[in-house]
């Protein structure tokens, strides 16, 4: 058997070969008239068409062959005969390796196994495929180059194709949906002077012309309560957002979120929005109410079930996280105190072992504690939990949503005290607080994350199978 090494070798001299005898390898010029998902669908013996696309498998059989023509939409056959094609051509046809572009015109006919067909009357070479292409494209090896070259993974593996022709309706379905209900999509600043709107680290840039740090954010969050103060009642952004955090398979550094905010509204109208939205979805994508999502079947049948923070992890750990002292807890749990030095992050760390690995079927955790939302409504019966909730689906969170803060005396008291839009320096957005104070109508706020909804609704247990250049650890400690 050739090793990999010596094909290359003996390509690169069919690639000088076919340049000796000035055969165009990178041609244009040729416009296809038809895909192959359109011939198979209208199929029509005899019309004449155009179509272009990579060569997949070629299979001579002396002075005519068969190939497999792959295009964005599908597959077709293909049928070279040297008579209809010339005796030069078709000597090039049988130079061409798999993975060449090629555009060939022709006419449609079934084959005596009935297989539907274009046989060649001219080919043009489009683009010659210098690499060679895998044979196989399993196993963990693959599996990490799959990621590290998406463009392989996309050739050779149609699943992973269909991943992300499913991501490109759901977030246009998404967009469909708010576009009925009166939203209007908006576009804020991905550069920050003060990162604001989630407890995140952000990454650090630099703008040379005015000399002073920037920030790429980690959420949009801020700038969109503006829009608010500034009249529009309804408004949505799906955004960029980065966080200069770990890698996991539910987590990458730069992700994509829906984040609206509704005028007038408050977490109940956000959750039946939810509610509403991801059902609808679903029935879309996948065809009904239940889906399969790893090991498990998810039931996205109305009502979904509502939790309360404090009482769910009550519940599961025997131990009371509101009344009790959450330092001695936390030892009891073998919680790191080194690692989660504030409250916040101790609750947040219980509730994670604790409760989120139940949750599995869509669950709203409503009621949580005040110190972990700074800009939600705290409820009116008790002030020491919000107006907020997040919503788990499959044992990971998906949304998260409150009723605005929308006090700016409260909102600069509790900015102040509490640390998670501070950002960098403990810095407070003052222009916030400043636009609050020319009056933020009551609101309800949510965010859905992207990546993971696309997780659920195409079964990929991975947030790398559906982001199509996920950031990856270096290769080894040298790569640049």
């Amino acid at each position: 058997m050739e090793s990999s090494s010596e094909v290359l070798q003996e390509r690169l001299g069919k690639i000088a070969q076919l340049k000796r005898s000035s055969i165009p390898l990178y041609s244009d010029g040729f416009s296809p008239t038809h895909t192959a998902a359109g011939i198979l669908a209208s199929f029509q013996e005899g019309a004449s068409v155009k179509i272009a696309g990579r060569m997949m498998t070629c299979r001579g059989h002396g002075k005519s062959a068969f190939a497999d023509l792959r295009d964005e939409t599908g597959k077709i056959q293909i049928y070279v005969k040297q008579d209809s094609v010339g005796e030069n051509a078709y000597g090039l046809f049988m130079l061409l390796d798999l993975g060449d572009i090629l555009g060939v015109e022709g006419t449609l006919f079934t084959t005596k196994k009935g297989e539907k067909t274009v046989q060649a009357k001219e080919f043009k070479l489009l683009s010659k495929i210098v690499r060679i292409l895998p044979e196989k494209w399993h196993g963990l090896q693959d599996v990490e180059a799959c990621y590290r070259q998406r463009y392989l993974d996309l050739i050779m593996n149609q699943d992973s194709k269909k991943i992300f022709e499913a991501r490109s309706e759901i977030i246009h379905q998404i967009r469909f949906y708010l576009r009925e209900r009166g939203f209007m999509e908006v576009e804020t600043p991905m550069m920050q002077s003060i990162p604001g709107g989630a407890r995140a680290r952000p990454f650090v840039t630099h703008h040379e012309a005015l000399d002073i740090d920037l920030y790429l954010r980690v959420a949009p969050e801020l700038y969109l309560k503006r829009l608010l103060v500034g009249g529009f009642s309804k408004v949505y952004e799906i955004n960029r957002n980065f966080r200069n955090e770990g890698l996991s398979t539910r987590h990458n550094p730069e992700f994509t979120m829906l984040e609206l905010y509704q005028a007038y509204g408050n977490y109940e109208v956000m959750m039946a929005l939810t509610e509403d939205l991801i059902c609808a979805l679903v029935k879309t994508i996948c065809d009904g109410n239940v889906i399969k999502f790893g090991d498990y079947e998810l039931n996205f049948s109305r009502p979904w079930k509502r939790i309360s923070f404090f009482e769910a992890l009550q519940e599961k750990s025997g131990m009371d996280w509101r009344n009790g002292n959450l330092k001695e807890l936390a030892k009891k749990a073998s919680i790191s105190l080194e690692h989660y030095t504030e409250d916040v992050d101790i609750l947040n760390e219980a509730f994670d072992r604790y409760v989120e690995p139940d949750l599995v079927n869509p669950t709203f955790v409503v009621d949580y504690p005040a110190i972990s939302t700074p800009l939600a409504k705290t409820k009116s019966n008790d002030s020491s939990l919000v107006e907020r909730f997040e919503l788990f689906v499959g044992r990971m969170e998906l949304a998260n949503a409150f009723s605005e803060l929308n006090d700016p005396f409260e909102q600069k008291e509790r900015m102040t005290s509490q640390k998670e839009v501070i950002g960098i320096g403990k810095k407070i957005d003052e222009d916030f607080l400043t636009a609050m104070e020319y009056g933020m109508p009551p609101a309800g706020g949510l965010g859905i994350g992207i990546d993971r909804l696309v997780m659920l609704l195409t079964n990929s247990t991975s947030i790398r199978d559906v982001v199509l250049f996920p950031q990856m650890r270096p290769e080894n400690k040298n790569e640049v």
